[in-house]
């Protein structure tokens, strides 16, 4: 019994773990089901992190009409960041901590923080509650005690609370003191008191909170450090919870201190952003829906995943072969690394209407620097084989491959596993096992309709050491060149799709004969207000001409410094133009065009959408037994769904004729005979031997035709007509039939 209550526990466990889905049986009354777990993603490494940094409210609060529940309250400042969040139903729900934001772990101080404040003037609870037998006592005997009276009236003394319990009090003209004493006991170098949370509430806020000493120092907070700027204490830098935050006084800046009021300083101007926003160059000159977007698209990117990629067996991996540490970059990519993890390259762009191609969003990409390797890119993507799986019915095998049969010595090695490097296209042999029992080899084929290279085959060893070549993972390596219709952005939030590989004679050229790597259009700019992609090329133009890097972290350049005159100048020391315009010329006729093209260096990079993994197209293929129509499914091989929208749409066009193609001939279209009489379908029946009628010299009419058929309720046979209809009509006749409704039709 108890082996088989283990074997339930550890079911449910793997179950609610693997799907985030609680058990059908689980009566808890919450208010959701579902999404209790989710699957750290390794699309890239921000995308990786950002899982671990996630906030999310609960599905149930999507259906709610209220946008209370979405907004970003004004204590959550600096703790939770206001652009990291999806664009869409989750936005507002979906939050993601600040970079600087940790959740307490640190084991509870409780009573060395109740000892302190003993030692500092606070009123043990116990004596107090003496002091109440005193007064009655007093009262009893005519005696005054306005000292002691002070406990309950609240305006002589501040109640003290740790972590909720009612611990003491504390003299109003002590209690600042006692406060500054304590967090200037956070600041001490053994950091016990480090994530202690003080929240001292004085009588000005009488109005909306209860006065009182508030401290905290349970688990599960969150907390963020702060410059205490009054300590007298060589390491200033504090820790502060959410409630504690809307008690002190905090400035951004030195420039915004004002003596006898500021209490903090934040650390940096950005700390108030997350980790993929304090990526973003120039965040404070865009729009702020753009880094809303850029937060969103850093985590679709193709970059490095992980730094053991051969030794790793996930279903599915992206990996950019070219990547390029950014010209242009934040402080935040030298302090969190990121160049260990790279997710673009940096492209010559030239900002020009030149051809036709460039409209809606669409970008032109330069043929030779894409056949050179501009954001190639691979995907790997791993199956397992396991011969002691249930699918094989516990049968005795090993992989091996059949020495009789020649051609698969092309194909396989002698263990039955494909050669390394091989490409292998659909149909081909992918592995062969030999079956003891039988004496018999079996060949799987390589399923994939894409080829693929094997990458790398791990031969996975039993946990006793005992069986070989049991189980295998056998890993492909599928090739992604840049190819019209793939998805490409910068860090602005400035998203493109390629539509045309240009070829490099045609591209427009420079006086120095430089050719730009990607044509953007300029209508990009005015509506979506991305100054700081235009800042960050001149920036990048300037950084290659001078061959360094570039800071770009938001807040630093103001209206006295701005960032233009920055970067202008130092492309104008390199002897170009001051906002980055170059004269250039057409490749086609040689001509240079009447303006001057802003021509400069973004970093942009590759998203994870592309055509390969998504185009769905079929002449002809599976259908459904029972509509007769398509199946739905690209792994199938199913069609588009032609739905109601795009019906309206071909109407409002007066194609009917296309309506007609689409919906029957090239998906459903039969036919059936329908008796004109009574308008039925479905009354028709074969005539009996000696009803069918009979020809002149005596021959029975076999043949499917009218001859041979009878209405059952006209019992004739004279009013068929041989009619073409969508199959699944026959279908929606049948099913309104078993609840008594008949369809009739009329023929013209």
């Amino acid at each position: 019994m108890l082996a088989k209550a283990e074997t339930i526990c550890v079911r449910s466990l793997e179950y609610f773990l693997s799907t985030g889905n609680l058990p059908n049986s689980t009566q808890l009354f919450l208010s959701q089901n579902t999404g209790y777990c989710i699957v750290a993603e390794r699309l890239n490494y921000l995308r990786f992190v950002s899982h671990f940094r996630g906030i999310h409210r609960g599905a149930f609060f999507t259906e709610m009409r209220s946008s209370d529940v979405r907004k970003l309250q004004t204590e959550a400042w600096g703790f939770i960041c206001p652009v990291h969040t999806p664009d869409g139903a989750p936005c507002g729900l979906l939050n993601h901590l600040t970079a600087s934001c940790e959740a307490t772990t640190e084991p509870k101080c409780t009573k060395a923080v109740i000892d302190f404040l003993l030692d500092n003037g606070m009123t043990d609870i116990y004596q107090c509650r003496l002091n109440n037998i005193a007064i009655g006592n007093a009262i009893s005997h005519c005696v005054t005690a306005t000292a002691l009276k002070g406990f309950y009236s609240g305006t002589d003394y501040y109640h003290v609370l740790v972590d909720g319990d009612h611990v003491g009090y504390v003299q109003e003209a002590r209690a600042e003191d006692m406060v500054d004493k304590l967090r200037a006991r956070k600041l001490d170098k053994d950091k016990t008191f480090r994530f202690v949370e003080i929240c001292f509430v004085s009588n000005i806020y009488r109005r909306s909170l209860f006065p009182a000493l508030y401290i905290f120092t349970d688990t599960g907070r969150m907390m963020r450090p702060v410059v205490n700027l009054r300590a007298k204490h060589p390491y200033n830098l504090e820790m502060i919870g959410t409630f504690e935050q809307a008690l002190l006084d905090i400035c951004v800046k030195p420039e915004e201190y004002v003596e006898g009021v500021t209490t903090h300083q934040e650390l940096l101007p950005t700390s108030f952003l997350s980790y993929n926003a304090n990526l973003i160059p120039f965040a404070d000159h865009n729009q702020s829906p753009r880094n809303v977007y850029q937060c969103q698209m850093a985590k679709q990117t193709m970059g490095t995943p992980s730094l053991s990629i051969p030794y790793r067996a996930d279903s599915k991996l992206y990996r950019l072969l070219t990547p390029q540490s950014p010209l242009i970059r934040t402080t935040a990519y030298d302090k969190y690394k990121v160049d260990d993890y790279p997710l673009g390259t940096n492209a010559i762009v030239a900002v020009i209407s030149h051809t036709g191609y460039d409209m809606e969003d669409a970008m032109v990409i330069n043929k030779s620097s894409a056949e050179r390797g501009f954001a190639n890119a691979v995907i790997y993507k791993s199956t397992r084989i396991n011969l002691n799986d249930k699918c094989f019915d516990g049968k005795d095998l090993m992989f091996h491959r059949d020495p009789k049969d020649e051609k698969l010595a092309k194909f396989l090695d002698w263990d039955g596993l494909p050669y390394i490097s091989r490409l292998c296209r659909e149909g081909e042999p992918l592995v062969c096992f030999f079956e003891a029992a039988t004496s018999k080899y079996t060949v799987k084929s390589y399923r994939s309709s894409e080829p693929g290279y094997v990458d790398n085959v791990k031969v996975i060893g039993s946990n006793d050491g005992l069986y070989c070549l049991k189980h295998v993972c056998i890993t492909f390596r599928l090739e992604r060149k840049p190819v019209v219709g793939d998805k490409f952005a910068s860090r602005h939030g400035q998203k493109g799709i390629n539509s045309f590989l240009w070829p490099l004679e045609n591209m427009p050229f420079a006086e120095s004969g430089l050719v730009p790597d990607i044509i953007f259009n300029p209508h990009g700019f005015p509506s979506r207000m991305t100054v700081g992609m235009m800042i960050e090329s001149m920036a990048g133009k300037a950084a290659s001409l001078h061959g360094t890097k570039l800071d770009s972290t938001p807040f630093n350049y103001n209206e006295r410094n701005p960032a233009v005159k920055y970067f202008g100048d130092l492309l104008t020391k390199a002897g170009y133009n001051y906002y980055g315009n170059e004269r250039m010329y057409s490749g086609i006729d040689g001509r240079s065009f009447l303006v001057d093209i802003f021509f400069g260096v973004v970093y942009y990079q590759r998203l994870r959408h592309m055509v390969s993994d998504k185009f769905q197209v079929r002449a002809t293929g599976a259908i459904d037994p029972i509509t007769k129509q398509p199946v739905q499914g690209r792994k199938k091989g199913g069609g588009i769904r032609f739905g109601e929208m795009e019906r309206d749409s071909v109407i409002s066009h007066g194609a009917s004729f296309l309506l007609q193609d689409r919906l029957l001939n090239c998906s459903d279209k039969d036919y059936a005979y329908l008796c004109k009489r009574c308008g039925s379908l479905i009354s028709l029946s074969q005539r009996k031997a000696d009803q069918q009628p009979y020809h002149p010299r005596g021959i029975v009419f076999q043949n499917d035709s009218f001859k041979n058929r009878i209405c059952g309720s006209c019992k004739t046979g004279d009013h068929l007509r041989f009619v073409a209809i969508p199959a699944v009509l026959r279908y929606l006749i049948a099913e309104l039939s078993s609840v008594n409704i008949g369809m009739r039709f009329q023929l013209e």
